[in-house]
């Protein structure tokens, strides 16, 4: 637990974030209203209150049935662009000033929508979420693993064939389980050849291993979850010369059962090895928090005071793609929030 006091800094506290799924951002009432419009074509509910109950996952393999059963939702341009202008109005309440979002545009393609129309749904959204809310938002095209090599082809044909302005990386998500992460290093060579950033996934429900493949062969700049890395010092001595950052989301890796309970997360152990974490909070309402809540988590099992979360906060503004003037001026921000709140102790 936490002081009421720390809970009010960190709503307060402006903040990035860099590790957060476009549909897993959807908010209950968007879900519901989008299940509603496709009544009798999807399992998911039509109200916000049976959702909570839909989504309490029994595993891994459980959380990316019901994930894909969301992702079926989202059948059309104007769907994407309320879903994606919803996001950025949850950011927007919760201080959030920069995001980089991990949208998975294989999904709706496959689905019937154009990749032309896909990208000027998330970019129409992308402007007015910054123009009317504050919100700057960036995206990173995954591959879903448990599509193959097919998802890939596409995924790396609609980033780099219809590259839109606020593309930022290249990852790759779902199952690690059977998805070995070699298989994807032509893909990541060529996105990463035309300037792409690469961000994917690793060791979130398999070991270190897969972490290691992900720096081996993808090339990565940053870790997506990386939750089994404590498990390997050679891993830890790594990541921690290297500097390569872990985007940390606890009540994810509980929820999805990668984590056995919260006061067993590793992210104390990654703290103490001196590695870069960033919070995050992965698919917030389908795991019932949002980064707020993640910050207030990670305080609690941290230790940590308001400089503390200030200092935690400022990593994920040092570990994102934001440009060296956009990382001053939102660094400015959080230190000035941190002054501001001392005065008034």
């Amino acid at each position: 637990m936490i002081s009421e006091n720390l809970r009010a800094f960190v709503a307060a506290m402006p903040k990035a974030e860099l590790h957060v799924h476009h549909v897993g951002s959807a908010s209950p009432h968007v879900v519901a209203g989008l299940a509603a419009r496709y009544e009798g074509h999807t399992k998911v509910p039509t109200d916000p209150d049976s959702l909570a109950k839909y989504f309490e996952f029994t595993d891994f393999a459980h959380f990316i049935e019901v994930y894909l059963s969301v992702v079926d939702l989202i059948r059309d341009a104007e769907d994407v662009r309320a879903l994606t202008y919803g996001v950025a109005e949850d950011m927007a309440r919760q201080n959030i000033r920069y995001a980089e979002l991990t949208v998975t545009p294989y999904s709706s393609v496959k689905r019937g929508i154009a990749g032309e129309a896909f990208m000027e749904a998330i970019e129409d959204a992308r402007h007015a979420a910054e123009k009317e809310l504050g919100v700057t938002l960036r995206w990173c095209f995954d591959i879903p693993g448990e599509a193959g090599l097919e998802s890939a082809e596409v995924t790396e044909r609609l980033a780099l064939g219809l590259r839109p302005d606020g593309l930022v990386s290249f990852g790759l998500g779902g199952p690690e389980i059977g998805v070995p992460r070699p298989q994807f290093q032509p893909f990541f060579d060529r996105a990463r050849a035309a300037g792409l950033h690469s961000v994917p996934h690793a060791g979130e429900s398999t070991g270190p291993e897969t972490v290691w493949d992900a720096i081996r062969f993808l090339g990565a700049e940053r870790i997506g979850h990386g939750t089994q890395s404590v498990k390997d010092p050679a891993l830890v001595d790594y990541l921690g010369e290297h500097r390569i950052p872990l985007e940390v989301c606890p009540t994810s890796n509980v929820a999805t059962r990668v984590v056995a309970r919260m006061d067993e997360h590793p992210i104390r152990q990654m703290v103490e090895a001196g590695l870069v974490v960033t919070v995050n909070s992965d698919d917030p309402p389908m795991f019932g928090t949002d980064l707020n809540h993640e910050y207030e988590v990670a305080a609690a099992l941290l230790g940590l005071d308001e400089a503390g979360v200030a200092e935690l906060a400022g990593n994920a503004v040092r570990s994102s793609f934001l440009d060296d003037a956009g990382k001053a001026g939102l660094l400015g921000e959080i230190d000035a929030h941190l002054a501001a709140w001392r005065l008034r102790a």
